[in-house]
């Protein structure tokens, strides 16, 4: 059996929209940095920053900007960016068992 990459496997399981969004949710929960390079992975495996800029009419480099490592998204851009992906910003109760700690 031929084997694939981390990167090609992930992107592969990417493509399921409710993958994505437990990998994004997961992300999240990390820290603001883990969830911009998920939400990069992400848009990697739907085509790239190329074919997002394309598609939601922004600006290619700002893009780059808002998903690198230092990237802070306006909210407007990040909801435009989900919803391109197919995805939606959800909120949920945190967990009984933290409120109680």
């Amino acid at each position: 059996m031929p084997l694939r990459s981390y990167n090609d496997d992930l992107h592969a399981r990417l493509l399921d929209l409710e993958e994505a969004a437990a990998y994004l949710t997961a992300c999240f929960e990390d820290s603001e940095e883990v969830f911009l390079l998920g939400l990069r992975q992400v848009v990697e495996a739907h085509g790239g920053i190329g074919t997002l800029a394309e598609e939601t009419k922004l600006n290619r480099e700002s893009l780059y900007r808002t998903l690198s490592k230092e990237g802070n998204p306006r909210l407007s851009s990040l909801v435009q960016i989900l919803e391109n992906l197919g995805l939606r910003l959800q909120f949920a109760p945190l967990d009984e068992e933290k409120d109680a700690a």
